[in-house]
């Protein structure tokens, strides 16, 4: 996913510097070139020794260091930047930083990089919140730095407050939000519908389907990625939901419809990915529930048709992108679709295809649209994710 990619890593003088030794790891396994930066108090919390075995590149902490290819290196590693992130950012750092101090190698390389600057501060609860380092990360924030927002949490000391460094993972998207696409969306509204619905018989038992909401929520992550600004309308999942989403929880049909409603006038683009229970009880309290093995019938209504509604409400210029999860004439039945609704894309798969349908991390698409029909390769949800976008914009 980064390949071609190049990030460095600024480590300074704090106990959290041994979890970005794990975020070096996992960016290497995205076949990203990382390069390492460290201040001299950092180097007493985790060796050099130990990036430099992860990244294969010379972790760099003297400014004066004459064990490299000549070079002036810190204006070396800054012009092949992608991105710059400060992870974890002490108090003295942050404030070298935002008062133009550059008297080590990191604060000389940060100044130099004319790429985005991500600053993650970790420092005690009572340092975070002085003043001086607040006004100081506002001032940062005021020339386009990047801020990560310290957790919440146990600190070093024992106590519990602000300061805490996100985990390693919550630092990595935010790499990857900025580096790992094109921002070809960039300036767009998306609004993405995922999971499945769930209409209460009684206060035991409800209808709802096998969607796990893994093919929609792969959509509004690759949309987000690629620069657009995502609202996503998700029933139930277990799936976790990447950050930068906006996120709309509802339960029932008529929550999703009704905040589909809310929210789809704003937006440029709509994918109805959300697999709708396609009935409800007509009246959970009327309905008497026999107990008697002969007759276990429940009176039921249809749900209201989301994707109808859009086809029918659509705006000049909006793109309805939906779904269509079919056992048999997978392209006849979508294509009615298509027409019917008023859609400018199906997305059509079978659930009698090996690796396609609900559940499984793998799907096989075709795209469906008035002047084509296109069968994409079995391939991971957030490649097909990525390929319907590719198709959306062409429209």
């Amino acid at each position: 996913m980064l390949k071609g990619k190049t990030v460095v890593l600024a480590v300074t003088g704090s106990i959290a510097a041994y979890k970005i030794a794990n975020l070096a790891r996992m960016l290497k396994k995205l076949n990203c070139n990382v390069h390492v930066l460290m201040t001299q108090n950092a180097t007493n919390f985790i060796n050099p020794i130990t990036f430099e075995s992860l990244v294969s590149n010379k972790c760099l902490v003297d400014t004066f260091d004459r064990n490299f290819q000549y070079s002036v290196e810190h204006v070396a590693i800054a012009k092949q930047a992608d991105v710059v992130l400060v992870a974890p950012a002490s108090a003295n750092v942050i404030g070298k930083i935002a008062n133009g101090i550059a008297d080590d190698m990191l604060t000389t390389t940060v100044m130099a990089c004319p790429c985005k600057k991500i600053i993650s501060p970790a420092m005690n609860h009572n340092m975070i919140h002085n003043p001086i380092v607040q006004d100081n990360i506002e001032k940062l924030k005021r020339f386009g730095y990047e801020i990560i927002e310290a957790d919440k949490g146990m600190l070093a000391n024992g106590d519990i407050g602000d300061g805490r460094m996100p985990d390693e993972t919550v630092l990595l998207q935010y790499i990857l939000r900025e580096i790992a696409f094109p921002k070809d969306l960039e300036g767009k509204k998306v609004l993405v519908t995922a999971g499945s619905t769930r209409e209460s018989i009684d206060p035991v038992r409800f209808i709802t389907n096998h969607s796990s909401g893994k093919m929609g929520i792969a959509m509004a992550k690759a949309a987000m990625l690629r620069g657009a600004d995502v609202t996503l309308i998700k029933g139930h999942t277990d799936i976790e939901v990447p950050l930068f989403i906006k996120t709309v929880d509802v339960v029932t049909a008529e929550d999703m419809f009704n905040a589909v409603c809310e929210y789809s006038d704003d937006a440029d683009i709509i994918i109805k990915a959300a697999a709708v229970a396609d009935y409800t009880p007509i009246s959970v309290a009327d309905n008497k529930i026999k107990k008697s093995d002969d007759d276990m019938s429940i009176k039921l209504k249809r749900t209201k048709d989301i994707l109808k509604y859009l086809g029918e409400n659509k705006r000049e210029g909006q793109i309805i992108c939906g779904f269509s999860m079919e056992t048999e004439n997978v392209i006849e039945n979508s294509r009615k679709k298509l027409n019917n609704k008023n859609c400018d894309m199906i997305c059509a798969n079978s659930l009698r295809t090996e690796g396609s349908g609900f559940g499984v991390d793998t799907n096989i698409i075709t795209l469906i649209t008035k002047n084509e029909v296109k069968e994409l390769d079995l391939m991971s949800k957030e490649q097909v994710a990525h390929k319907i976008i590719d198709a959306i914009k062409s429209l």
